[in-house]
């Protein structure tokens, strides 16, 4: 339908009235409508919940919630759950974290936990005359955040530096307050955000009422906390010895897969098209343990992305070091997540997810979640330096291509025995099944 006029008052409509003016615009009305009915939480309490997550909600869109078992971190194992719907991830991070388990599973640190907010300004007065009244100003800034900081660092957190940074090299008269905060367990969105108001205020009250700013104009453009967290990381890896047998692959010697293995890697260090996959495929396993328990996988994304990019050339976030026999593969990436407040605890799933997990800190959170990227990752790098990826992410999507041509359960069972030995393509499960009914 091509209807070009502009819809008016949506949001005041009722849910039933959102879904049928929606439905029409849809060649079958009733089916689509039929299928977000169908889509609602049978208790209309918790349906409520979900509807007031967002805005003119009209029914629940479902992603597979799945576990891969096995993890051992740091000693302690886990299942993780795994919220994606791309085939082969969770078979792929379940292989990769039983293989490691027996060799001492994934050892994980978090390097840091500061993350980083910005009131985003402009001053015709001159860089000398703003830094001079600056430690002034920090201090005024510190004071009127007393009321909103007081409970975080009751939990040991709070604000940890206000600096001044000057812009005008890049724009005229551009300038930040950038700030530092830890936050403990929670993302910290909320709070940073509205320290950062409160800095804004600060700055203009001072800039209006000084009378060395006479005459000089202020401007804040814009306060806004930082996606960009180079400096709450995690680091976290595998090691194995390297054996002159067949420990890593059946085919090839530990040596040569450890070879094959690198040089994949490296590839990604210095190519960004590989890189894109390298990285995505990190994200696979990091995005699932993110969205599974309540917390913001693009903001995780977009970090990582920048991280990528912190030396001016985009590459890859894991990389391999080989010491005499020993073969380490390791991932650092920047991850600000929350284990309070948000979804964590509302979304009855994410809840449970957590507590699935053992009710891990923030920092926990991020080693888990940093184990499932490396798992994934080196199931990926793995398949591809010795029998190509393709043929074992077939298999896996083996049931949504039976499920396009609308296959029974028998002609499943049948099909996925057939393809345990033949390569998986549209064209040939649509013939086996054409040879079958």
């Amino acid at each position: 339908m091509n209807d070009k006029r502009i819809t008016t008052g949506f949001s005041r409509l009722d849910k039933a009235q959102k879904i049928n003016l929606v439905s029409s615009q849809l060649t079958d009305p009733t089916l689509f409508s039929n299928t977000l009915y169908a889509s609602w939480h049978s208790d209309p309490a918790v349906q409520k919940m979900y509807d007031e997550f967002s805005e003119n909600t009209i029914g629940n869109f479902y992603f597979p919630y799945g576990i891969a078992p096995n993890f051992l971190i740091n000693g302690r194992m886990y299942m993780l759950p795994l919220v994606i719907e791309e085939s082969s991830v969770v078979a792929a991070a379940s292989g990769a974290a039983k293989f490691w388990a027996e060799r001492g599973g994934f050892h994980s640190e978090v390097i840091g936990l500061e993350k980083i907010g910005q009131v985003h300004f402009t001053w015709n007065g001159g860089y000398a005359l703003l830094k001079t009244h600056f430690p002034e100003i920090r201090s005024l800034m510190l004071a009127h955040t007393e009321r909103t900081t007081a409970n975080m660092m009751k939990r040991g957190g709070g604000i940890l530096d206000i600096e001044l940074v000057d812009m005008t090299d890049k724009i005229p008269d551009y300038y930040q307050v950038k700030a530092t905060f830890d936050t403990r367990d929670s993302m910290g969105a909320n709070f940073i955000n509205s320290c950062l108001e409160e800095f804004a205020d600060t700055l203009r009250d001072f800039a209006t009422s000084n009378e060395a700013f006479a005459g000089y104009n202020l401007q804040v453009i814009m306060s806004i906390l930082s996606n960009y967290t180079p400096n709450c990381v995690v680091r976290t890896w595998v090691e194995g010895e390297i054996k002159d047998g067949h420990t890593y692959d059946d085919f090839y010697t530990d040596r040569e897969f450890v070879k094959r293995f690198e040089t994949g890697v490296r590839i990604a260090q210095v190519d960004k098209y590989r890189a894109t996959t390298h990285n995505k495929g990190i994200y696979n396993g990091i995005d699932a343990v993110v969205l599974a328990t309540g917390n913001d996988f693009r903001a995780v994304e977009a970090c990582g992305h920048a991280y990528a990019s912190r030396n001016g050339e985009y590459c890859s976030l894991s990389r391999v070091e080989i010491t005499g026999n020993t073969f380490r593969f390791i991932l650092e990436v920047p991850m600000a997540l929350g284990t309070v407040g948000g979804l964590t605890h509302l979304h009855p799933l994410a809840k449970l997810s957590l507590e699935l997990l053992g009710n891990p800190d923030a920092a926990q959170l991020m080693m888990i979640a940093s184990a499932a990227g490396l798992a994934n990752n080196y199931s990926a790098v793995k398949s591809l330096v010795t029998k190509g990826i393709q043929k074992g992410h077939m298999k896996m999507h083996l049931l949504n291509i039976l499920n396009v041509y609308l296959a029974t359960d028998d002609e499943k069972i049948l099909a996925v025995e057939h393809f345990k030995h033949e390569k998986v393509s549209h064209t040939a499960v649509n013939n086996f099944l054409g040879t079958i009914r």
